[in-house]
Protein backbone atom coordinates (compact mmCIF):
# COMPACT_ATOMS: atom_id res chain seq x y z
CA UNK A 1 0.00 0.00 0.00
CA UNK A 2 1.14 3.37 -1.04
CA UNK A 3 1.95 6.06 1.58
CA UNK A 4 -1.11 8.35 0.22
CA UNK A 5 -3.51 5.93 0.21
CA UNK A 6 -2.62 5.05 3.58
CA UNK A 7 -2.92 8.37 4.14
CA UNK A 8 -6.62 8.90 2.51
CA UNK A 9 -7.72 6.06 4.37
CA UNK A 10 -6.65 7.50 7.51
CA UNK A 11 -8.97 10.54 6.94
CA UNK A 12 -11.72 8.52 7.25
CA UNK A 13 -11.09 8.05 10.47
CA UNK A 14 -11.65 11.75 11.06
CA UNK A 15 -14.47 11.65 8.87
CA UNK A 16 -16.22 9.30 11.27
CA UNK A 17 -15.37 10.72 14.43
CA UNK A 18 -16.81 13.64 13.04
CA UNK A 19 -20.18 11.67 12.91
CA UNK A 20 -19.45 11.09 16.76
CA UNK A 21 -21.08 13.88 18.47
CA UNK A 22 -24.05 13.49 16.52
CA UNK A 23 -25.06 9.53 17.00
CA UNK A 24 -23.88 9.79 20.16
CA UNK A 25 -26.60 12.27 20.83
CA UNK A 26 -29.32 9.47 19.66
CA UNK A 27 -28.31 7.41 21.88
CA UNK A 28 -30.79 9.01 24.78
CA UNK A 29 -29.55 8.52 28.88
CA UNK A 30 -26.88 5.67 28.32
CA UNK A 31 -23.75 6.39 30.21
CA UNK A 32 -20.87 6.59 29.21
CA UNK A 33 -18.79 3.41 29.97
CA UNK A 34 -21.73 1.25 29.24
CA UNK A 35 -21.79 2.98 25.66
CA UNK A 36 -18.54 2.49 25.55
CA UNK A 37 -19.04 -1.14 26.24
CA UNK A 38 -21.46 -1.79 23.64
CA UNK A 39 -19.94 0.14 20.39
CA UNK A 40 -16.83 -1.46 21.11
CA UNK A 41 -18.05 -5.05 20.86
CA UNK A 42 -20.07 -4.16 17.87
CA UNK A 43 -16.72 -2.57 16.62
CA UNK A 44 -14.77 -5.73 17.34
CA UNK A 45 -17.05 -8.53 15.76
CA UNK A 46 -17.09 -5.95 12.87
CA UNK A 47 -13.46 -6.49 12.58
CA UNK A 48 -13.67 -10.61 13.09
CA UNK A 49 -16.18 -10.89 10.39
CA UNK A 50 -14.27 -9.34 8.17
CA UNK A 51 -11.06 -10.93 8.77
CA UNK A 52 -13.29 -14.11 9.09
CA UNK A 53 -14.52 -13.13 5.40
CA UNK A 54 -11.23 -12.71 4.29
CA UNK A 55 -9.67 -15.81 4.86
CA UNK A 56 -7.93 -14.44 7.98
CA UNK A 57 -8.02 -16.90 10.80
CA UNK A 58 -8.69 -16.19 14.54
CA UNK A 59 -4.94 -17.18 14.91
CA UNK A 60 -4.21 -13.96 14.06
CA UNK A 61 -5.51 -12.63 17.65
CA UNK A 62 -1.73 -14.45 19.01
CA UNK A 63 0.61 -11.62 19.26
CA UNK A 64 3.07 -11.07 21.89
CA UNK A 65 2.02 -8.98 25.24
CA UNK A 66 3.51 -5.77 24.26
CA UNK A 67 1.06 -5.58 21.11
CA UNK A 68 -1.61 -6.06 23.94
CA UNK A 69 -0.53 -3.63 25.83
CA UNK A 70 -0.40 -1.10 23.08
CA UNK A 71 -3.71 -1.59 21.45
CA UNK A 72 -5.56 -2.23 24.89
CA UNK A 73 -4.04 0.29 26.69
CA UNK A 74 -4.07 3.10 24.07
CA UNK A 75 -8.23 2.44 23.18
CA UNK A 76 -8.75 1.62 27.13
CA UNK A 77 -6.64 4.44 28.74
CA UNK A 78 -7.86 7.14 26.48
CA UNK A 79 -11.79 6.19 27.08
CA UNK A 80 -11.05 5.92 30.56
CA UNK A 81 -8.71 9.23 30.98
CA UNK A 82 -11.33 11.08 28.76
CA UNK A 83 -14.53 10.11 31.06
CA UNK A 84 -12.70 10.35 33.87
CA UNK A 85 -11.88 14.10 32.99
CA UNK A 86 -15.34 15.00 32.17
CA UNK A 87 -16.86 14.03 35.36
CA UNK A 88 -13.87 16.17 37.30
CA UNK A 89 -13.60 19.37 35.19
CA UNK A 90 -16.21 21.30 33.30
CA UNK A 91 -16.48 19.39 29.56
CA UNK A 92 -15.62 22.90 28.12
CA UNK A 93 -11.69 22.53 29.74
CA UNK A 94 -11.57 19.00 29.65
CA UNK A 95 -12.34 18.96 26.37
CA UNK A 96 -9.98 21.30 25.07
CA UNK A 97 -7.30 19.32 26.99
CA UNK A 98 -7.84 16.57 25.66
CA UNK A 99 -7.35 17.82 22.02
CA UNK A 100 -3.99 18.60 22.39
CA UNK A 101 -3.30 14.78 21.16
CA UNK A 102 -3.44 16.09 17.40
CA UNK A 103 -0.31 18.81 18.42
CA UNK A 104 1.28 15.83 20.18
CA UNK A 105 1.10 13.51 17.29
CA UNK A 106 2.77 16.64 14.72
CA UNK A 107 5.24 16.38 17.49
CA UNK A 108 5.91 12.72 18.84
CA UNK A 109 6.49 11.75 14.69
CA UNK A 110 9.85 13.38 15.35
CA UNK A 111 11.39 10.80 17.06
CA UNK A 112 10.32 7.86 14.15
CA UNK A 113 12.78 6.86 11.62
CA UNK A 114 12.61 8.49 8.23
CA UNK A 115 10.27 11.31 9.36
CA UNK A 116 11.36 14.93 9.85
CA UNK A 117 9.46 17.37 11.63
CA UNK A 118 9.71 20.78 9.94
CA UNK A 119 8.24 24.40 11.18
CA UNK A 120 5.25 24.13 8.97
CA UNK A 121 4.05 21.28 10.39
CA UNK A 122 4.12 22.53 13.61
CA UNK A 123 2.48 25.82 12.50
CA UNK A 124 -0.09 24.33 11.05
CA UNK A 125 -0.67 22.04 14.30
CA UNK A 126 -0.69 25.57 16.44
CA UNK A 127 -3.35 26.95 14.04
CA UNK A 128 -5.50 24.00 14.26
CA UNK A 129 -4.99 23.92 18.09
CA UNK A 130 -6.23 27.18 17.86
CA UNK A 131 -9.03 26.74 15.64
CA UNK A 132 -10.45 24.33 18.53
CA UNK A 133 -9.86 26.97 20.95
CA UNK A 134 -12.03 29.06 19.14
CA UNK A 135 -14.67 26.63 18.79
CA UNK A 136 -15.30 25.26 22.17
CA UNK A 137 -14.55 28.57 23.99
CA UNK A 138 -17.22 30.12 22.32
CA UNK A 139 -19.48 27.20 22.89
CA UNK A 140 -19.00 27.25 26.64
CA UNK A 141 -18.50 30.92 26.56
CA UNK A 142 -15.15 31.79 27.61
CA UNK A 143 -12.92 28.93 29.67
CA UNK A 144 -12.36 29.34 33.25
CA UNK A 145 -9.55 27.82 34.48
CA UNK A 146 -10.14 26.84 37.96
CA UNK A 147 -7.50 24.79 40.90
CA UNK A 148 -10.19 22.77 42.05
CA UNK A 149 -10.66 20.85 38.76
CA UNK A 150 -7.02 20.08 38.81
CA UNK A 151 -7.47 16.40 38.52
CA UNK A 152 -9.86 16.68 35.86
CA UNK A 153 -7.44 18.42 33.66
CA UNK A 154 -4.55 16.39 34.41
CA UNK A 155 -7.05 13.13 33.18
CA UNK A 156 -7.33 15.14 30.00
CA UNK A 157 -3.81 15.95 29.69
CA UNK A 158 -3.15 11.95 30.52
CA UNK A 159 -5.69 11.52 27.97
CA UNK A 160 -3.99 13.36 25.18
CA UNK A 161 -0.51 11.73 25.83
CA UNK A 162 -2.18 8.35 25.97
CA UNK A 163 -3.70 8.93 22.16
CA UNK A 164 -1.19 10.43 20.74
CA UNK A 165 1.45 7.47 22.32
CA UNK A 166 -1.30 4.97 20.81
CA UNK A 167 -1.02 6.49 17.17
CA UNK A 168 2.36 7.46 16.72
CA UNK A 169 3.90 3.98 18.52
CA UNK A 170 1.32 2.50 15.63
CA UNK A 171 4.49 2.85 13.21
CA UNK A 172 6.60 0.59 15.45
CA UNK A 173 4.23 -2.36 15.58
CA UNK A 174 3.78 -2.12 11.48
CA UNK A 175 4.17 -5.56 11.18
CA UNK A 176 1.05 -6.53 13.12
CA UNK A 177 -1.78 -6.78 10.70
CA UNK A 178 -4.84 -4.43 11.51
CA UNK A 179 -7.05 -7.29 11.94
CA UNK A 180 -5.63 -7.48 15.51
CA UNK A 181 -7.69 -4.15 16.32
CA UNK A 182 -10.98 -6.12 16.78
CA UNK A 183 -9.21 -7.81 19.67
CA UNK A 184 -8.34 -4.72 21.17
CA UNK A 185 -12.03 -3.68 20.91
CA UNK A 186 -13.27 -6.58 22.52
CA UNK A 187 -11.07 -6.27 25.51
CA UNK A 188 -11.96 -2.82 25.51
CA UNK A 189 -15.56 -3.54 25.68
CA UNK A 190 -15.00 -5.84 28.26
CA UNK A 191 -12.92 -3.51 30.59
CA UNK A 192 -15.35 -0.59 30.02
CA UNK A 193 -18.55 -3.47 30.75
CA UNK A 194 -16.59 -3.62 34.22
CA UNK A 195 -16.43 0.16 34.91
CA UNK A 196 -19.93 0.29 33.88
CA UNK A 197 -20.80 -2.36 36.95
CA UNK A 198 -17.96 -0.48 39.29
CA UNK A 199 -19.23 2.93 38.16
CA UNK A 200 -22.19 3.64 36.92
CA UNK A 201 -26.00 3.34 36.91
CA UNK A 202 -27.03 0.85 34.68
CA UNK A 203 -29.49 2.31 31.89
CA UNK A 204 -30.23 0.58 28.60
CA UNK A 205 -30.67 2.16 24.98
CA UNK A 206 -34.89 2.68 24.84
CA UNK A 207 -36.43 2.05 21.74
CA UNK A 208 -35.37 1.00 18.17
CA UNK A 209 -34.29 4.44 17.23
CA UNK A 210 -31.45 4.60 20.71
CA UNK A 211 -30.67 0.76 19.57
CA UNK A 212 -29.74 1.66 15.71
CA UNK A 213 -27.60 4.56 17.24
CA UNK A 214 -25.52 2.52 19.02
CA UNK A 215 -25.45 -0.32 16.47
CA UNK A 216 -24.15 2.73 13.75
CA UNK A 217 -21.35 4.09 16.57
CA UNK A 218 -20.45 0.53 16.49
CA UNK A 219 -19.97 0.10 13.06
CA UNK A 220 -18.86 3.64 11.94
CA UNK A 221 -16.87 5.79 15.06
CA UNK A 222 -15.89 3.49 17.08
CA UNK A 223 -15.35 0.58 14.26
CA UNK A 224 -14.31 0.72 11.26
CA UNK A 225 -12.54 4.33 12.27
CA UNK A 226 -9.82 2.48 14.11
CA UNK A 227 -9.33 0.41 11.17
CA UNK A 228 -8.65 3.05 9.23
CA UNK A 229 -6.65 4.99 11.66
CA UNK A 230 -4.61 2.24 12.19
CA UNK A 231 -3.83 1.85 8.21
CA UNK A 232 -3.02 5.42 8.22
CA UNK A 233 -0.55 5.92 11.25
CA UNK A 234 1.01 2.77 10.54
CA UNK A 235 1.68 3.70 6.36
CA UNK A 236 0.62 7.21 6.19
CA UNK A 237 1.64 10.27 6.92
CA UNK A 238 1.37 10.77 10.44
CA UNK A 239 2.28 14.61 10.59
CA UNK A 240 -0.38 15.15 8.11
CA UNK A 241 -3.20 13.08 10.02
CA UNK A 242 -1.96 14.81 12.50
CA UNK A 243 -2.93 18.04 11.69
CA UNK A 244 -6.08 17.22 9.81
CA UNK A 245 -7.61 15.64 13.30
CA UNK A 246 -8.15 18.89 13.69
CA UNK A 247 -11.45 18.97 11.76
CA UNK A 248 -13.36 16.47 13.50
CA UNK A 249 -14.50 19.25 16.14
CA UNK A 250 -15.21 21.79 13.34
CA UNK A 251 -16.85 18.93 10.62
CA UNK A 252 -18.71 17.77 14.07
CA UNK A 253 -20.34 20.89 14.75
CA UNK A 254 -21.26 21.41 10.68
CA UNK A 255 -22.95 18.18 10.87
CA UNK A 256 -25.21 19.58 13.99
CA UNK A 257 -26.17 22.88 12.51
CA UNK A 258 -27.42 20.69 9.61
CA UNK A 259 -29.14 18.58 11.96
CA UNK A 260 -30.71 21.20 13.49
CA UNK A 261 -29.10 20.46 16.75
CA UNK A 262 -26.59 23.47 16.91
CA UNK A 263 -26.81 26.76 14.90
CA UNK A 264 -23.94 28.51 12.61
CA UNK A 265 -21.97 30.98 13.80
CA UNK A 266 -18.81 33.52 13.70
CA UNK A 267 -17.22 31.30 16.00
CA UNK A 268 -17.03 28.16 13.54
CA UNK A 269 -16.19 29.94 10.68
CA UNK A 270 -13.42 31.51 12.60
CA UNK A 271 -12.62 27.90 13.59
CA UNK A 272 -13.08 26.05 10.25
CA UNK A 273 -10.63 29.10 8.46
CA UNK A 274 -7.97 28.15 11.17
CA UNK A 275 -8.22 24.31 10.62
CA UNK A 276 -8.23 24.60 7.03
CA UNK A 277 -5.24 27.02 6.85
CA UNK A 278 -3.35 24.84 8.83
CA UNK A 279 -3.54 21.87 7.04
CA UNK A 280 -2.54 24.26 4.22
CA UNK A 281 0.29 25.34 5.91
CA UNK A 282 1.33 21.68 6.98
CA UNK A 283 0.34 19.85 3.42
CA UNK A 284 2.16 22.49 0.83
CA UNK A 285 4.88 25.09 2.97
CA UNK A 286 6.36 21.83 4.72
CA UNK A 287 6.57 20.36 0.80
CA UNK A 288 8.55 23.15 -0.52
Amino acid sequence: MSRLSATLIGFTAILLWASLALATSATGAVPPFLLTALTFFIGGMVGLVAAVARGVGLSVLRQPWPVWLHGVGGLFGYHFFYFSALKLAPPAEAGLIAYLWPLLIVLLSAFLPGERLRPAHIAGALMGLAGTVVLLGAKAGGFGFSPAYVPGYAAAAVCAVVWAVYSVASRRFQAVPTDVVAGFCLATAALSALCHVLFEPSVWPSGAREWMAVVALGIGPVGIAFYTWDIGMKRGDIRLLGVASYAAPVLSTLLLVAAGFAQATWSLGIACALIVGGAVVATLLARR
